[in-house]
């Protein structure tokens, strides 16, 4: 047993779904320790949660691709009195462009944060979670259930969150610790400009506000849902890449991406 308090400890939580998820578990009654490397957002986004009168949340500034988050997230929170009971590892970031054209050390530092570091966070924690009855929630992408030429390193990140967490799931059930990947497809957030996007697409079919993925989100880690993919037809997408030959949709996404990057030279 152990006298630390429970709390929802959520990464990239500076801006986008980060953000969303923050007020629903704020929300919901959870206390929060926000985890980025912005501590003016964070500082901004706590003090916008405790104005609307829940508990302000905790804040830890910290560069995850820096190794050692767990580590370095264990004793924040200890310092406070606290310790997990939810994990959301939603930090991470993409990059759009060929594998072969962009930056090896940047696309090394994708793999770093989007894999390396939300394995390490959704490992470390474990016993907390079971202490608390708790749970474990991984933001991963509709990229994961696809090929991804013109993202090819992002999309196999996204691969590794999906297969990864929902075997998590099957394996931390018998500890009570629910485990959910969540699977958002286009989101208007920080993230394209991130991943080198120059201009601002127009909302389609398959976009999502953040506020409506992060409520699916938390509403599907609190049932217990292995996999929650937001939207009717990022649904039927995932669904028809199990019947579609694997080689069309390679074609399909590289000749979007090819437009895309040829809308972004233009």
């Amino acid at each position: 047993m152990t006298n630390l308090r429970p709390v929802t400890v959520i990464t990239g939580a500076s801006a986008g779904i980060g953000v969303a998820l923050a007020h629903v578990f704020a929300r919901e009654g959870h206390e929060l320790a926000l985890v980025a490397r912005r501590a003016d957002r964070l500082h901004a986004l706590a003090d916008t949660i405790a104005a609307a009168g829940k508990k302000r949340p905790l804040v830890i500034a910290d560069d995850l691709n820096v190794a050692g988050a767990s580590a370095r997230i264990g004793a924040a929170l200890a310092a406070e009195g606290a310790e997990p009971q939810y994990m959301v590892n939603n930090a991470g970031f993409g990059l759009v462009g060929l594998a072969a054209a962009r930056d090896r050390d940047e696309q090394l530092a994708m793999i770093d944060l989007n894999v390396r570091t939300l394995t390490e966070l959704s490992i470390a924690f474990v016993d907390s979670l079971a202490r608390h009855r708790g749970g474990l929630l991984n933001v991963g992408s509709v990229a994961g259930f696809l090929p991804g030429p013109g993202s090819a390193v992002y999309y196999a990140t996204k691969a590794y969150v999906l297969s990864f967490t929902e075997a998590l799931h099957s394996e931390f059930k018998a500890r009570g610790v629910r485990v959910t990947v969540l699977c958002p497809g286009p989101v208007p957030t920080e993230f394209a400009a991130r991943a080198g996007v120059k201009k601002a697409h127009r909302p389609g079919l398959f976009t999502q506000m953040p506020e409506a993925v992060a409520e699916a989100g938390y509403r599907g880690l609190m049932a217990g849902r292995r996999t929650v993919i937001p939207g009717l037809t990022n649904q039927l997408l995932t669904l028809a890449v199990r019947v579609v030959p694997r080689r069309f949709m390679l074609r399909l996404v590289d000749s979007r991406q090819s437009r895309r990057r040829s809308a972004q030279q233009a």
